[in-house]
Formats: C-alpha cells, structure tokens, sequence
C-alpha cells in the first residue's frame, strides 16, 4: 500500500509541476537581485561572455572576467566600468524617485584575470586567486568555448582534445573550485551555456557535439546532485541556443527557403533570453524555443526520420560551408608564412 501511496503523491506532484511551468507562462516570475553579488564569467572577452558581463553590470554585480585574450577581456572590463560610472550617475536620481536603496555604486569592482581554462591547474590557481583578492563566487558562468572547424579524419588530435578540456572538461574545473564555499553557504548559481548541439547533432562537428553533449550530461548531473543533497538554495540553469551569429560558425548554412523563418539568433537577443531565466531560475533555456520541439522529435521519432527531417531542412550538411571557410582561411595563413 505505501508504495502505491507513494505512486499518486509523486502523479500529483508531477501535474502539479505542468500547471506551474504553464503559469510561469502567464505570469512572468519576478526576477531575483545580484546586486553585490560575485559572478564570474569565462570566456569574458567576446561574443556571449562579454554580453553577459554588460548584463550582469547594469544588474550591479560584481564582475570577475576570466578570459584566454588578456587584451579583450580588459576591453570588456572597459565597458563594464563603463556602465559602473553610469550607475554611479544616475543613484541620486534613482534616490530622489524613491526607489528601494541599493549597494553603494562606488563598491563595484570589475576584476580581470588571463585564464586558460582548457588547463586543470591554470583553473586551480587563478580560482584561488580570485578567492583571496575578490573573495567567493556567487554566480558562476560557465561560458568559454571553442570549435576546431574540421572534418573528424582531418582534425589533429591536439585540436580534438582542446575542444574536450575548453568545452566540457573545464566545468569541472570550475565547478570544483567554487562549488564547495555554495555548498557551505546553501546559496548560488551556476550557469552552463551549452548548444543546441548539445541536444542533438549533426555531421562535420563531432568533436563539438560531443564536448556540448558532454557540458549538458555534466548540467544535468549536477542539478540532480543538487536536488539529492537538497540544497535548494544553489540553482543551476542550463543554456542552449541555436546557431548565434557571433562570427564562431561563420558560413554556417541551412536550406535557403527555410532560413528566413530559423536565421542565425542575434547575441544580443540570445543573452538577454538567458538572462531572463538566469535571473527567475529557469533550470533550462532553449533559444528559440522551436529547439524544444526538435529535441522532443529527436528522441521519439526512428533515426532514418530524423535523417530525412535533416535533409529537407538542409541541416545535414550544414557546417560545411563553415568547414570549407575554415580550411581556406588555415590555407590562406599558411602561404603567408611560407609553410
């Protein structure tokens, strides 16, 4: 009998958890404050990770960026101060409306600091760096990423591995250092940007499918872990957008007619996306949520379907435009340095 009461508490928490998915639809969820918090965002320098550090500003975070460019990243953290002194203009207006006191616009701090986060050691140290110089971390951005742009039997070995360590790898580098001061405090977020491709894959990739397949697996592990250990105060959130039009995937291209109606997301769009669920605790975002349906059809439909869904949408072959750009370009260098 105990189990087969167990059976209807567990059906009724799971409709119950369909109607407050559907309500969230309805009622937009309040979004949480990071205001004096630490968040630490890899791969800070470009794309992604430097809108997410312009997000996390206006929001009065304080940024640690970590980046393997030292001289982009403190072009971001340029434009994160940027935005501080902006803040720091506008708090008396802000007091005069009224408005709830905030943190001390003065007390926000942009720290960067050159990282390769593909090196288990180089993490270890840096994060203990930031421990002593910034202190601990409350947001943590798992953000950093990178893609070879060769066929498998093309690819050198060394070009596979990097992918693996940058990735996938290195959220367990990062995680580690900054998981167990969440644990102590019950209190944190930890953020993995992932890739549609993460989800499902498709040919002339199979070094980035897997590391983004294995960046999801570590998420979802680690959510679960979370939920085990029942420290409902440390969320996680898992994101997953399609292509993003930030120069990574450059050539990239699907069946014409369909392109007009899935273009490559724009970056700025994708973030701020991200960081509405970052900011109401959305365990998972996918952009756009059209990569919700073809995950849900990748799992149920025969394998020779989804191969005939791939080849009317063109996305079969998509990356080899981008692959043919990359080999060119590599080319290109090569005759330029007399190789």
């Amino acid at each position: 009998m105990n189990i087969l009461l167990e059976l209807f508490v567990v059906t009724f928490k799971v409709l119950w958890a369909f109607v407050l998915a559907a309500a969230k639809w309805l009622v937009r969820p309040k979004e949480k404050s990071v205001a004096g918090q630490v968040c630490l965002i890899t791969g800070a320098g470009s794309g992604l990770g430097r809108l997410f550090a312009l997000e996390f500003a206006r929001r009065r975070a304080l940024l640690v960026l970590w980046d393997i460019n030292t001289r982009s990243n403190e072009e971001t953290a340029g434009m994160v101060r940027h935005i501080y002194r902006q803040l720091a203009e506008a708090a008396p207006r802000a007091g005069d409306d009224g408005e709830k006191e905030a943190p001390p616009h003065s007390n926000l701090q942009v720290y960067t600091y050159t990282c390769d986060v593909g090196k288990r050691e180089n993490v270890y140290l840096t994060a203990e760096r930031v421990r002593k110089e910034v202190g601990e971390v409350s947001v943590l951005v798992n953000n950093a990423g990178v893609v070879s742009g060769h066929h498998l039997l093309e690819c050198p070995d060394e070009l596979i591995e990097r992918t693996m360590m940058v990735n996938c790898h290195a959220h367990f580098w990062t995680t580690k250092a900054f998981l167990p001061k969440m644990l102590e405090m019950n209190h944190g977020h930890i953020v993995t940007v992932a890739s549609s491709l993460g989800l499902f894959s498709t040919a002339g990739v199979e070094d980035y499918c897997a590391s983004k397949f294995g960046a999801v697996g570590f998420h979802e592990s680690l959510s679960h872990e979370l939920k085990a250990a029942e420290k409902d105060g440390i969320k996680t959130t898992l994101v997953c957008p399609y292509l993003v039009d930030t120069g990574m995937f450059r050539g990239c291209r699907i069946r014409k007619e369909i392109e007009p109606f899935l273009p490559p997301l724009k970056p700025e769009y994708c973030v701020k996306q991200a960081m509405r669920a970052i900011l109401t605790d959305q365990p998972m975002i996918c952009t756009p949520r059209l990569m919700y349906m073809v995950t849900f059809m990748k799992s149920i439909l025969p394998f020779e379907a989804v191969v005939c869904m791939y080849r009317f949408l063109g996305a079969d072959k998509c990356m080899y435009p981008f692959i043919a750009q990359r080999k060119q370009a590599t080319n290109n260098n090569e005759a330029k340095n007399g190789i």
